[in-house]
């Protein structure tokens, strides 16, 4: 990423499902008999705050553009890809000159077809990639990358969607891909993999025995008829054989033992088979042989883990049901049946990489909610040209996110407290809660740019765009993964980047951080008039008590927004101990103890929060002898301190503290980047240097409802924690057990 100065106002782009084509790099092509994807590297221009000029107050350098990249990758039906070629060379801007002679990497079956065609339309030769290596480097690359990319599919289970945990570890595994034909994988690493098996009998034979058997003109269509059919009008069950089950065989009365077995004619009885019957009993045979083979080759191989794609599939409920039904009856539940989320974009992913100029691994990439479709069957935008389309895009950070090296069990490691897929009432009431402050956060945004005249009108684009995305959770609740308030709180920062509002709250959070900044050198000298254990209890109040000003929280904001509200009236709303979790004594205990070798404390709000509860209770931890690393986010979120910001306040704090300004100088203090930029805390996403840092760590701080609760309650760590957080959410404090203003002090020492 780079930076520029003195930018002006960012206007958005106006085309959906190719969007920021003008600043297209790259392109590469999957093409397939009935889908097309075209994947595509583009630069993106956003503003970012310009802290050090905040700190002069220079105005007119208040913000730089930072130079990003994005990775687009959009979907169709083949049968249009001559209008959207035509599409994209139309709209190809700032590097059609650059892209002509240039090569296009190309994958599937109709890299041949329509080699002459791509280099008709976009002025490309063609390079044409192996399908199965781009499958496979697409594959491995989304689930290195996506949160929630892969999901254990329960048709009649409450969720439906069972979205894996982010592993660290993701080889090996078996790479299924049902085409016309299926061909099987063995995936062992990036660059060691061997198709160890397949067979004819795909998705190519269940259309065209379809096509045969029923008046289906299309896949799609037989896949209709197949929703609506009774596959046990046509197939021979266990049960018709021995009036139900066989125990001795432990084979159920439900269970096929003859595919089509009842169409057979028998002692002149007329069969009553419907044509839906026929295409249900079709894809149930197919099917369910391709699960009887992927399974019978993981369980010889010795793998536990099946990915499944290719176009048989493509999230048909149906189909994933069966396979997946197959698969653990032959395996006896010890192998998994795994879908993507986003399989119909691996070749394209594949076959972009394979012409990427740099190594991948030297960066990470980041679904774009703003951006993307999520998990649907039909084509959400549709052009200009009339061509449908569905869109994934993926946001590039700078180096590679990686595991926290503290936590217990990163194989099993969950960013979230409560999964809204699973917990009804949770998911109605986090969705109106919401939807009914998006208005605010509108609000907050318009006025966050007084003198702009684009402000109101990208002020309500932002607001369609956010409530569009919420009606469409209401619906598939599963659409991005496991819904949570981590992944709501992120949508609605990536709707504020993509409609060119950098930091609503900066006038806020500067205003809050002067105050109180000038009540800070009073704060100190109190505590330094106290006994050590009397001021670690005040130490630790003024960090709950500071952790009350978010302006995320609609009850506080209420009371802020009143007047009248301060650093004392918020240590007052503290109820009595004992609180909902109350380690507080085991915490004092442990401070009587020797000092922590190194504290990574993960920071909140700007403000009172930052300056009057977590700096002070870091400074006692450096007179301790404690190193101290301050982790803040990367990027704005709500009221929450970034890290730049957080290099500014450290520097006029330490005019003011020469513990600080002493630390500082003896790199005992330090401010580090999370690479977050939301609200929450997923500690399977950290930047690098972080991670090489949490190393040497042996007290974790985490603080604030979107870290120590929404996230982090459950986390289990190989070093001490302390999670500390005010519940500023009525709904929330009762679910938990508590009232309004409950308190999170939760110490562990996984020694003790």
């Amino acid at each position: 990423m780079s930076r520029k100065g003195n930018p002006k106002s960012i206007k958005i782009p106006d085309i959906e499902g190719f969007r920021n084509l003008k600043n297209a790099k790259r392109f590469a092509i999957d093409i397939g008999g009935t889908l097309t994807k075209i994947a595509y590297y583009s630069t993106v221009s956003q503003r970012i705050v310009n802290y050090e000029a905040e700190e002069s107050g220079g105005d007119e350098d208040k913000f730089d553009t930072l130079e990003g990249s994005r990775l687009h990758f959009v979907k169709f039906e083949t049968k249009y890809i001559a209008s959207c070629l035509d599409f994209v060379r139309q709209n190809l801007v700032a590097s059609r000159e650059l892209m002509t002679g240039k090569k296009i990497k190309a994958t599937g079956g109709g890299a041949y077809r329509y080699a002459d065609l791509l280099h008709e339309k976009l002025g490309l030769s063609v390079d044409k990639e192996d399908e199965m290596a781009c499958l496979i480097k697409g594959c491995n690359f989304l689930l290195k990358n996506i949160s929630d990319e892969a999901f254990i599919y329960h048709r009649h289970g409450d969720p439906e969607y069972e979205f894996q945990l982010a592993d660290p570890n993701i080889f090996p595994y078996l790479l299924v891909n049902i085409g016309s034909g299926v061909s099987i994988m063995k995936v062992e690493s990036e660059d060691k993999y061997e198709r160890i098996g397949g067979t004819a009998t795909g998705g190519g034979t269940f259309w065209g025995l379809g096509s045969l058997l029923t008046k289906a003109k299309g896949f799609d269509e037989l896949l209709e008829l197949a929703e609506k059919g009774d596959h046990r009008h046509a197939d021979m069950l266990v049960r018709d054989i021995y009036g139900g089950d066989y125990q001795t065989l432990g084979l159920p009365g439900d269970l096929i033992a003859s595919s089509f077995g009842k169409v057979c004619p028998k002692r002149g009885n007329e069969v009553q088979c419907s044509e839906e019957d026929v295409a249900r009993s079709l894809l149930f045979t197919i099917s369910n042989d391709i699960g009887q083979i992927a399974c019978l080759y993981a369980m010889m191989h010795k793998l536990n883990k099946i990915y499944f794609g290719g176009y048989f599939l493509r999230n048909h409920p149906l189909s994933m049901h069966t396979i997946s039904f197959s698969i653990n009856f032959w395996s006896r539940g010890s192998v998994q049946s795994r879908f993507l989320r986003h399989e119909g974009y691996l070749g394209a992913i594949g076959a972009f990489l394979k012409g990427a100029e740099e190594d991948e691994d030297k960066y990470s990439w980041l679904e774009n909610y703003a951006g993307s479709s999520g998990l649907q069957t039909q084509a959400s935008v549709v052009l200009e040209n009339g061509v449908p389309v569905d869109q994934l895009e993926l946001d590039c950070w700078q180096s590679p996110l990686l595991f926290c090296p503290l936590l217990a069990d990163p194989t099993n490691y969950v960013p979230d407290t409560v999964d809204l897929n699973a917990d009804h009432e949770a998911r109605e009431y986090w969705l109106q809660c919401f939807e009914s402050q998006v208005d605010k956060f509108v609000q907050k945004a318009i006025e966050s740019q007084p003198q702009s005249k684009t402000a109101p009108t990208r002020g309500q684009q932002l607001k369609e765009k956010y409530l569009s995305r919420l009606q469409h959770l209401k619906q598939q609740p599963f659409a991005y993964g496991n819904l949570t308030v981590r992944s709501l709180l992120d949508t609605i920062e990536h709707c504020l980047k993509e409609f060119d509002f950098p930091d609503p709250y900066l006038a806020q959070k500067q205003l809050e951080n002067e105050c109180a900044l000038a009540l800070l050198p009073e704060r100190l000298a109190e505590l330094d008039t106290l006994g050590e254990r009397e001021r670690n209890i005040d130490l630790a109040t003024s960090v709950l008590a500071g952790n009350m000003f978010d302006w995320g929280a609609k009850e506080v904001v209420d009371l802020m927004e009143a007047g009248g509200f301060g650093f004392k009236q918020a240590r007052d709303r503290i109820p009595e101990r004992p609180w909902l979790v109350d380690c507080l004594d085991r915490w004092l205990e442990r401070l009587e103890g020797s000092p922590h070798k190194c504290a990574a404390i993960f920071i909140d709000n700007s403000g009172v929060d930052f300056v009057l509860g977590i700096l002070p209770f870091a400074r006692e931890l450096l007179r301790r002898g404690t190193k101290v690393i301050l982790c803040a986010n990367s990027a704005p979120a709500l009221n929450d301190v970034t890290h730049s910001e957080l290099l500014v306040l450290i520097r006029q704090v330490s005019s003011m503290c020469d513990v600080i300004a002493g630390a500082v100088t003896e790199g005992r203090l330090v401010a580090m980047e999370t690479a977050q930029a939301g609200p929450c805390l997923d500690l399977s996403k950290l930047d690098r240097e972080l991670v090489n840092a949490l190393v040497h760590v042996d007290l974790l701080v985490l603080e604030g409802m979107g870290r120590a609760v929404h996230t982090n309650l459950d986390a289990k760590f190989t070093c001490e924690t302390l999670k500390m957080a005010v519940i500023k959410n009525r709904w929330l404090a009762n679910r938990l057990g508590g009232p309004m203003f409950s308190v999170v002090c939760k110490y562990e020492n996984p020694h003790s």
